[in-house]
């Protein structure tokens, strides 16, 4: 289905890779997915948390890394603007972002189908634990919670550790999103069926679409697992990947948002004058 096929039906390609240590490689066919996901009618394709590059931050305090950083715009998010303006679909990729001298972030340019860049995402909070070392590398995001108007409809990022805080996913869902994305890194000994339970709460209390986008692979002191899914707004998993590389492709019907936002009208029924708590401790 192509967009043009429904106003509220949009089509979104989870593209779940593994990374080499030949990072051109990696772009090259980030680049090809891209084809796949528009050959297949999507008109949003998102890529998992550093998908182009092995993931480094398994390693500890590695100043050798930072090397790889970019600057957005700077040549992958630039191959990735050739890209949609050339297929007219959507692309989120997560790099390494250079913002400036010793500031460095784990971030998503969000490309709308025309090539525009819309915005950057960055990653909010911060994970530190074996096999994730990720406060050497990144600073802590100062975006905020952006909502992006993208082909598929309004569109928040929750990177990875994001995800796992309910006020992130709320804020983006009072901004105005319906689609909320996770390009993640998840191993393959991770609590998986936990952390999909904990995105159906989520989408549920929200009622939100969220797409989780998993590498896949196995690198030298981590095996990621792959799994990628996608949860409606009533809080259930509509579509999920195996354990390899793999697209997967699912059709969002939007207006599943406002019925399930009627039907549980917890948003309206939120006392945010009382919640002064949350930011007091």
């Amino acid at each position: 289905m192509n967009q043009s096929d429904s106003e509220t039906t949009v089509r979104i390609g989870l593209a779940q890779v593994a990374a080499s240590d030949d990072i051109p490689s990696n772009i090259d066919r980030g680049l090809e997915w891209v084809d796949k996901a528009a050959a297949e009618g999507c008109v949003l394709c998102v890529f998992p948390e550093m998908a182009f590059h092995p993931f480094f931050p398994q390693h500890r305090a590695d100043p050798t890394y930072f090397a790889w950083a970019e600057p957005i715009p700077g040549p992958i998010t630039t191959a990735f603007q050739d890209k949609a303006r050339e297929l007219g679909i959507a692309v989120i990729p997560n790099i390494f972002e250079l913002a400036g001298p010793g500031r460095h972030y784990d971030a998503s340019p969000v490309i709308d189908a025309d090539g525009t860049l819309l915005g950057v995402s960055r990653m909010t909070h911060i994970a530190e634990e074996p096999g994730f070392n990720e406060r050497f590398y990144y600073w802590p995001g100062n975006s905020g919670f952006k909502v992006h108007q993208t082909a598929a409809g309004p569109v928040g990022m929750a990177i990875c550790y994001d995800r796992h805080f309910p006020e992130h996913i709320r804020a983006l869902t009072i901004g105005g999103a319906e689609i909320i994305l996770s390009p993640f890194a998840g191993t393959a000994g991770d609590p998986s069926r936990g952390y999909e339970l904990e995105m159906q709460g989520s989408a549920f209390s929200n009622a939100v679409f969220i797409a989780c986008c998993n590498r896949t692979g196995e690198e030298p002191k981590l095996t990621f697992g792959g799994g990628s899914f996608v949860v409606d707004p009533a809080g259930e998993i509509i579509a999920k990947a195996g354990d390899s590389e793999e697209l997967l492709v699912i059709d969002i019907d939007r207006t599943l948002v406002t019925t399930n936002r009627n039907r549980r009208p917890f948003l309206r029924d939120r006392r945010p004058e009382l919640y002064g708590v949350l930011t007091e401790k």
